[in-house]
């Protein structure tokens, strides 16, 4: 693979219902400031690949960042470092699934949540089931389709800008002052982090494809051209919907995108930009459903899982079906709690997914300083990085409605550590004395 394309790959992987769901949450807590709030995430992005890409150039292994926190600080970090993705990745396919049950009510508002995401799940496991070439063609047509969506809008917006099409507001509603900016303060500002953040997950999982680059050297430049072009089409699109759309306009249940242009005279456009962010956010949940079958298979084979989910079943195409079988269980339990909490379960879910993401994104960083002989530039913009990344993980605790998503995260990460405490006691810690 040559650095251009792995670019386009990261692109097409990363753009999901994070993006074109989760910015309407960030725009209602802080306003026309979340432009900003998707700049400054994007330098903690670029941090974060930068890093990565440097030490899979030193040293390319397989298991990518759990190698290299297992390798900078013991095998309790390896497994954290595993397992914490493996919960995120979860989450994020909850907050998918749930995403797209939401947008589907666009045209059957009295179907449940959770028979929406009941379906998607099964297309989902069904596309994992195809193996391989199968999930490569159908996120390849996918990756297309999504971006397509959003360069459509970005046209369509600045169109309307230019009073090439007229809309009933029969203005733009550019904000003139730090008041109109930044409508909901510090405050607001801060907590919206977290869903600009959120945006740019699945960076981690191009540094796993970087392994398949010509010269893993290119690695570097692949993730400055991706977050170049990803920071462009989100500063663009935000940038419009903002000033086309009050404030007040926007809402958790429908992307900003469809809101900005609803007094535009375009009926085509919410239900073609609706089934483009369905596909999407099935596009993303798929690729994740993918990653947590693998990497729980990596896990399996490095001792940090039980060896029953490494094993594959040639009738299905080598597929290790056990692996997938926790993937779906994890599935399940969205469609649960799509049920039981259809309310602000989106909100929870994508927090809890978010902080998860950092956090693995702060292993990164940290194994890359002590794994790296880093200049003073490089040590500056990582710590840069990780002030970036607390400062989004901290702004959850400024809004109540999204601090359960906090409690939901930290519950997880008390599991894993204490499963890890328990492993180092019992298993590791014999092992060292074994061979040491």
């Amino acid at each position: 693979m040559k650095w251009w394309q792995l670019s386009l790959v990261g692109v097409g992987c990363t753009i999901g219902t994070g993006y074109f769901l989760g910015s309407t949450i960030g725009i209602e807590v802080t306003g026309p400031s979340i432009v900003f709030s998707f700049i400054l995430a994007a330098i903690g992005t670029y941090v974060v690949f930068n890093l990565l890409a440097k030490m899979t150039a030193q040293d390319p292994q397989e298991g990518s960042f759990c190698y290299y926190a297992k390798k900078a600080y013991g095998k309790w970090a390896g497994f954290s470092c595993g397992w914490n993705y493996w919960c995120s990745n979860i989450l994020i396919m909850g907050s998918q699934l749930t995403a797209l049950s939401i947008l589907s009510r666009f045209w059957f508002p009295k179907v449940p949540l959770w028979i929406f995401a009941a379906g998607y799940a099964v297309l989902a496991i069904l596309v994992v089931l195809m193996g391989t070439k199968g999930f490569d063609k159908v996120e390849n047509i996918l990756a297309i389709i999504k971006t397509a969506a959003i360069v459509m809008f970005i046209i369509l917006a600045a169109a309307a800008v230019f009073g090439w099409i007229h809309g009933d507001n029969g203005h733009i509603n550019f904000p003139g002052s730090m008041g109109e900016i930044f409508p909901k303060g510090v405050k607001g500002f801060w907590t919206s982090l977290i869903y600009a953040f959120y945006a740019y997950g699945g960076i981690e999982v191009i540094g796993l494809m970087a392994m398949q680059l010509k010269n893993k050297d290119d690695a570097p430049k692949a993730g400055k051209i991706m977050l170049f072009l990803l920071l462009t089409i989100y500063v663009l699109s935000l940038g419009f919907a903002v000033t086309m759309a009050s404030l007040h306009a926007f809402n958790e249940k429908e992307s900003p995108f469809v809101t900005a242009l609803e007094n535009h005279h375009l009926p085509f456009f919410p239900h073609v930009f609706n089934g483009a962010i369905i596909v999407a956010g099935f596009s993303t949940m798929t690729a994740s459903l993918f990653g947590v079958t693998t990497l729980l298979v990596t896990l399996a084979n490095d001792g940090d899982a039980p060896a029953f989910f490494s094993k594959k079943i040639k009738k299905f195409k080598d597929l290790p079906l056990p692996s997938l079988g926790l993937g779906a269980i994890g599935l399940s339990a969205s469609i649960v709690t799509a049920l039981l909490l259809p309310g602000k379960i989106y909100e929870y879910i994508t927090t809890a997914a978010g902080i998860l993401l950092l956090l693995n994104w702060s292993f990164i960083v940290l194994s890359a300083l002590k794994l790296l002989k880093v200049k003073a530039i490089d040590k500056t913009l990582a710590i840069i990085g990780l002030v970036l990344i607390a400062a989004a993980i901290s702004g959850t605790v400024m809004e109540k409605n999204i601090s359960y998503g906090l409690l939901v995260s930290l519950l997880f990460v008390a599991i894993i550590g204490i499963v890890a405490y328990i492993m180092q006691k019992k298993v590791w810690s014999k092992s060292e004395n074994k061979f040491g």
